[in-house]
């Protein structure tokens, strides 16, 4: 039947098609928004705070830093600690359901790496605006 799906959050179109709809949606573009993948493998390999994570991801600003982190922390896949320490410092870890994007990221991140001259081509043919690759 169209529209629906036993998945929650997919929808089905009347071809059949799965379609992510709803908070599914909206998790996802938040787990692959420009900084949320890229927060997320750092923190995998270890805790940072907030100014090394600012120094690693080249070109973040600290409001969209703040902001990614908050909504991975809402999320449950970021953990904020205060160190008690003079002066206070924050920290930001993975939590346990945030380490379990760490399997399927990589593989996002080795795909790209594999196929990323095959794509250049391509984007080098759409520019040129050929057809040489077909």
């Amino acid at each position: 039947m169209a529209g629906t799906s036993k998945k929650p959050g997919i929808r089905e179109d009347r071809a059949g098609h799965e379609t992510i709809v709803g908070p599914q949606r909206e998790l996802l573009d938040q787990l692959l928004d420009k900084w949320g993948h890229l927060l997320l493998a750092a923190l995998c390999r270890q805790p940072r705070r907030f100014n090394e994570l600012k120094r690693e991801l080249d070109g973040v600003t600290q409001k969209s830093l703040t902001q990614a982190l908050r909504r991975l922390e809402r999320n449950g896949l970021v953990e904020r600690r205060v160190l008690v320490q003079r002066p206070v410092a924050v920290e930001y870890r993975i939590t346990p359901l945030g380490r379990t994007l760490e399997e399927p990221f990589s593989i996002l991140r080795s795909w790209t790496a594999d196929h990323l001259p095959e794509v250049e081509r391509h984007r080098e043919a759409f520019d040129k605006g050929a057809d040489t690759l077909h």
